[in-house]
């Protein structure tokens, strides 16, 4: 197994595309722990692994204060010794993440902006300051399509997820004398349980629709699409990519 031995955190580990990117990492070999603002929802994704064999730890953990990011990487040491893995998936995302420009309140761009960019950074710091003390790591963070493609009703997620993408490079090019890569996912239009009626829910708050693509390869993404490449970009298979955003849309960006 490719990651055999290696010890992986994911943030937003328990629903959605981190549920896929755990379960993914746990059959790839690694031990997971599945960080979750709502922890019976990291309890619940962890018993699923630990009833297929794999070993699994389940944290509730804010990521976008320091204390509890600290804790997190505390305990996966104080659990299995070791970081190899840090899988920067937590995000507001779908509905909450949507406004009009012009009528986005402070309380929501603090809410996204702390969560989908600072918290980020903050988990990062606290990983990379542990992989850098073992000799090396592999972080990645998932960004979006959105970070290329705007979106109508959504400037701040746009904003932030374009900012994980020169996270990426700025970590990287930082990173690289301590033997850590760092990567970046864009997803596409991703199927998961928030969000299978998100347009009809949008044009409910005033998103016009208009602004839709169509995907090539003629269906959503599924969790499963993401998980594999996760896999890829933390194993020695991708040793030599470091600064990199690879784009998983179904071919939605083609055009």
């Amino acid at each position: 197994m490719k990651l055999a031995g290696k010890v992986a955190i994911v943030t937003g580990g328990g629903t959605g595309i981190g549920r896929g990117i755990s379960h993914s990492l746990a059959e790839a070999g690694a031990r997971v722990v599945i960080a979750q603002r709502r922890v019976e929802i990291a309890r619940a994704m962890a018993e699923a692994l630990r009833s297929e064999g794999f070993e699994a730890l389940a944290l509730g953990v804010d990521i976008s204060r320091r204390s509890q990011a600290r804790e997190l990487v505390a305990r996966t040491l104080e659990q299995w010794g070791r970081l190899d893995i840090l899988v920067n998936n937590a995000a507001i995302t779908g509905l909450p993440a949507i406004a009009p420009f012009l009528q986005c309140s402070d309380e929501q761009l603090d809410q996204i902006v702390e969560v989908n960019l600072k918290g980020t950074f903050i988990c990062s710091q606290e990983a990379a300051r542990v992989m850098v003390s073992q000799g090396g790591g592999s972080i990645i963070h998932i960004s979006s399509v959105a970070a290329f493609a705007a979106q109508e009703g959504a400037s701040v997620y746009c904003a932030t997820k374009a900012g994980l993408i020169a996270l990426t490079r700025a970590m990287a090019l930082e990173l690289a004398p301590y033997g850590i890569r760092v990567n970046c996912l864009a997803p596409g239009d991703i199927l998961i349980e928030t969000n299978e009626a998100l347009l009809e829910e949008m044009k409910e708050r005033g998103i016009s629709g208009q602004y839709v693509r169509r995907i090539p390869l003629g269906r959503r993404g599924k969790p499963q699409d993401i998980g594999p490449a996760v896999v890829f970009l933390a194993s020695e298979d991708a040793a030599y990519i470091t600064g990199a955003t690879l784009v998983i849309d179904g071919g939605f960006l083609v055009y």
